[in-house]
């Protein structure tokens, strides 16, 4: 098989194919043919080295694939050879072979292929965690989503247009067309507008009910500042902690002191009637039939219609610094692949 491996921290040039042999399902593992990997800011900060669940390097990244099932371990019932599938990994996925826990893959919907499946199963089960399950967003309501372009955000962006909620985005302006055709009813050019300033305006002072944060530092305390009473604010990643190609140890000092520790303790969440709560789906992996029912339910919902993984760009695995470039540029509008 050949693997995409993080040998050591560094710039995205860093990334190297190697070869090694095919990997052996487990007992309850079944073994997935890769078509399409999914590339996500977490395995970017790995690279970096500021990502603290990545094992010791060297290290092959990558958390969702897509494919075929072609092999199964001694307790899996063999039907499942020949599934189309989607799955999750910890880790391993800049794979062309990946073997996984059958609890972990799910049969692909008919009409949803190899590369939208691979959109799927990180931003969505992120998107649904945030915004249903956390944030307990309901019809009506307003929801501020950071980095609406990206894989999360237009996660965000279709579940709330399912859930009956109004989406304001903050993305690069020559995203928004893009954006207000997918149900964004405000854009924010985050490069040219103080987004809190502008969702005052957009909600008439009232503030949104729910807000989704993977920037952090100072944009988490503003993210709270444009809370309603009742609002939550959802984190769920640093990006200013990575600002450059290689590892910043200044950005990642800047980035915690710019977090509003003193805005989140109980007594000032109390006065403001105000939630903050963080997600993090890789520490979920313990959680198997949690998860299972989210992703069943998003699968539910991509079947009847109602989501529709966007990709925006594929590269060949000897391709996978121009991907984590492409990433970290901000250039992609939706889902970046890896494919063998």
């Amino acid at each position: 098989m050949r693997q995409v491996w993080i040998p050591k921290a560094g710039p995205p040039e860093v990334l190297e194919v190697r070869e090694a042999p095919d990997a052996l399902p487990g007992p309850r593992e079944v073994r997935i043919r890769v078509e399409a990997s999914g590339v996500n800011f977490a395995d970017v900060a790995g690279r970096l080295g500021i990502y603290p669940d990545l094992p010791r390097m060297p290290v092959v990244p990558g958390y969702e694939v897509s494919g075929q099932v072609d092999a199964v371990g001694s307790e899996v019932e063999t039907d499942w050879i020949g599934r189309d599938v989607i799955a999750m990994c910890r880790f391993g996925g800049y794979s062309d072979v990946v073997c996984v826990p059958e609890a972990q893959a799910f049969t692909r919907p008919a009409g949803l292929d190899a590369d939208r499946g691979a959109a799927l199963p990180v931003n969505y089960v992120t998107a649904y965690q945030l915004m249903v399950v956390m944030g307990s967003l309901k019809p009506g309501e307003t929801v501020l989503v950071h980095s609406a372009g990206g894989g999360v955000g237009i996660a965000a962006i279709q579940i709330a247009a399912r859930l009956g909620a109004r989406v304001i985005g903050t993305a690069s302006a020559r995203k928004h067309d893009f954006l207000k055709s997918i149900g964004v009813e405000a854009c924010i050019d985050y490069t040219t507008e103080d987004f809190e300033a502008r969702v005052r305006d957009l909600t008439s002072g009232h503030g949104v009910e729910l807000a989704l944060d993977a920037v952090g530092g100072s944009s988490f305390a503003k993210s709270y500042r444009c809370l309603a009473p009742t609002g939550r604010l959802g984190m769920f990643g640093m990006s200013a902690a990575s600002r450059g190609k290689t590892r910043s140890l200044l950005a990642v000092a800047r980035a915690l002191v710019r977090t509003p520790w003193l805005r989140f303790n109980p007594r000032a969440l109390m006065g403001a009637n105000k939630g903050v709560f963080g997600v993090n789906v890789g520490h979920l992996w313990d959680e198997t039939a949690r998860i299972r029912e989210w992703t069943e339910t998003l699968l539910e919902w991509v079947a009847e219609g109602s989501l529709s993984p966007v990709v925006d760009q594929r590269f060949p695995f000897d391709r996978a610094a121009e991907a984590h470039h492409y990433i970290q540029d901000r250039k992609n509008l939706g889902k970046v692949l890896l494919v063998p």
